[in-house]
This record gives C-alpha cells, sequence and structure tokens, in this order.
C-alpha cells in the first residue's frame, strides 16, 4: 500500500531582537557559571566501546615465508583465508624462481620478494614487520594444514588471553638416541623454567603471537625462533601450547640441502644462541643456583 506523505511547512525563523540577544548572552554566562549538577545514582551508566581494530585493517595476519613452493602455494594461502573473516596473507617469497610469487598473487596474497633467498626464518620476521594484524599467525608454504586446525592459535591469541601460542608438538623423545634438535628445546625451556612446555617452541610451525608481543619481542628475533621463545618466556608473557599438528610427518624432506647443509646444525645453533641471550639476562648459569659448592678449593 502507499504511504501516505505528508507536507510539513517550514516557518522562516524571526530575526532576532538585541533583547533577545542579550537575554542569550545572560544564559550562557550563567550556565558557564553553575556548577554541573551530579549525575543521580539510578541514571544509566555510560561504557566506553572497547578499542577496535581501524576500518580496513586486518584482525589476524597470516605470515608464510616461500622459496619455491608453487606446488603447495595456492592450497596454503586458501587455508590460510579462512582463518578468520578478516585476514591479510603476507606471503614472503625469499630467493624463488619457480613462479611461486605470481601464484601467490593470484590467489590474493599480499606479496613481498627478494632476489636473494634470506635464510632459514628471516621470512618471519620480514613478514611480521609489515603486518597489521591483531594476531600474526605463522605457517609454512610446504605445509598444507586445513583452517580447522589453524583457527584454535588465532582464537587463543584474540579471545584466550594469550600472548603466544605454540603448537603442542615436542618430537619424538621415546627412542634411544633421541634427536638433538628435540633434546634442544627441551633444555632450552627447562633453563627458562618452563618444563611444562617440554619441546614445543616458536621453531615448530603453526603459531600464532598478538601485536603487542610482537611489540615486546621484536620482529628481528623471529629469526631466530629459540630466541624469539626466550625472550617471550622472559618478558613474562602468555606462553602456552595450545594444539598439537604433527609437523614432522608434513614437513618435507630437503635431501639436497641435508646433504649440503643440515639443518639440524642450524636449529641447534639457534638454541645455543638463545641460552646465551638468557645468561647474558641473568649469570653464567641462567639464574640456577650453585647451592654449596666451593668452587675455589678446586683451584
Amino acid at each position: 500500500m502507499q504511504g501516505h506523505v505528508q507536507q510539513v511547512s517550514i516557518k522562516a525563523r524571526p530575526k532576532p531582537t538585541r533583547q533577545s540577544q542579550r537575554t542569550v548572552k545572560r544564559a550562557r554566562a550563567n550556565r558557564r557559571r553553575t556548577p554541573t549538577a551530579a549525575v543521580p545514582k539510578h541514571s544509566p551508566q555510560v561504557v566506553t566501546a572497547a578499542p577496535t581494530q581501524a576500518a580496513g585493517q586486518p584482525v589476524v595476519s597470516v605470515i608464510i615465508p616461500v622459496m619455491n613452493e608453487r606446488r603447495t602455494i595456492a592450497k596454503v594461502i586458501h587455508a590460510a583465508k579462512k582463518v578468520h573473516p578478516s585476514v591479510e596473507v603476507i606471503v614472503v617469497c625469499n630467493g624463488t624462481t619457480d613462479g611461486s610469487a605470481a601464484i601467490a598473487r593470484k590467489h590474493g596474497a599480499r606479496v613481498i620478494t627478494f632476489a636473494e633467498p634470506l635464510g632459514h626464518d628471516v621470512g618471519r620476521g620480514v613478514g611480521a614487520a609489515a603486518a597489521s594484524g591483531q594476531a600474526l599467525l605463522f605457517i609454512d608454504g610446504d605445509m598444507v594444514i586445513p583452517a580447522s586446525e589453524l583457527r584454535p592459535y588465532v582464537q587463543s591469541v584474540l579471545h584466550g588471553g594469550v600472548d603466544v601460542a605454540l603448537n603442542d608438538y615436542s618430537g619424538p623423545t621415546n627412542k634411544a638416541n633421541v634427536h638433538s634438535v628435540v633434546l634442544a628445546k627441551h633444555a632450552l625451556n627447562m633453563m627458562l623454567r618452563r618444563p611444562d612446555l617440554k619441546g614445543t617452541s616458536m621453531t615448530a610451525v603453526p603459531h600464532a603471537i598478538s601485536s603487542s608481543a610482537l611489540e615486546r619481542i621484536g620482529a628481528d628475533a623471529l629469526a631466530v625462533p629459540p630466541l624469539a621463545h626466550a625472550r617471550a618466556v622472559m618478558l613474562g608473557l602468555t606462553v602456552r601450547a595450545v594444539k598439537r599438528v604433527n609437523v614432522g610427518k608434513l614437513n618435507l624432506l630437503r635431501k639436497q640441502r641435508e646433504r649440503t647443509n643440515p639443518l639440524e646444525y642450524l636449529i641447534v645453533g639457534d638454541h645455543l644462541e638463545a641460552i646465551n641471550w638468557l645468561t647474558k639476562q641473568t649469570d653464567d648459569r641462567g639464574g640456577y643456583p650453585d647451592m654449596e659448592r666451593k668452587r675455589y678449593l678446586a683451584r
């Protein structure tokens, strides 16, 4: 049914006289001198809204370092886009020659390219420095992990009060000869007085951190994940193992690289760097007491 439109005539406002102008000025002056009345107790409380992400900025930033991952990068980006309704995907291509960068752009990722390889994990720091989300999720370009497996890390940071959400993956320990990387992770957490974390750390993806944690840890430290892990714990940030993803089965073995420069040595060295940093923050024993040992008698 067609609604009835009422016509309203607008009368011209009469021109104020000098007397009315003086009356208005006196009223304004009195209002400035009169103290504001107290708000009655029964009055409704005015609640200020919590600060939200600026318009146009993503809530979640997903950082993906890539080096020649054309076989998997499209699927990885597809999963990353599903972790949150407001997400940006940042792909850091370093030394890529197989067209991975073009594929990433085609699938809607923001691509940062470097002609030369950056080295292991440097892409994480580069991507983090460019990110603008409240939560930063780190994954790898050669591991296709479903969005359902990635969301718990993001949700823990956004809504669970967690600053650093880790993959609850400690590596195999039920062996006669435990891998040196696994031992290094356990040892670092013991030195940090976090034996509850076992072998979990920022070395393994997926993991997520808050933007405030990034400011305190520093994007540069992300290039050495055990160092970033140690900083997070020592700064008193909330570091928690959130969900287990068995990346041991997903991580592709690069035989050519392992023959010339085994990744094991690099990661163990990273843990030594983190331990060295820790002793500089505390003492030569990482803050652990020497008890009643009288070292001078052995000299």
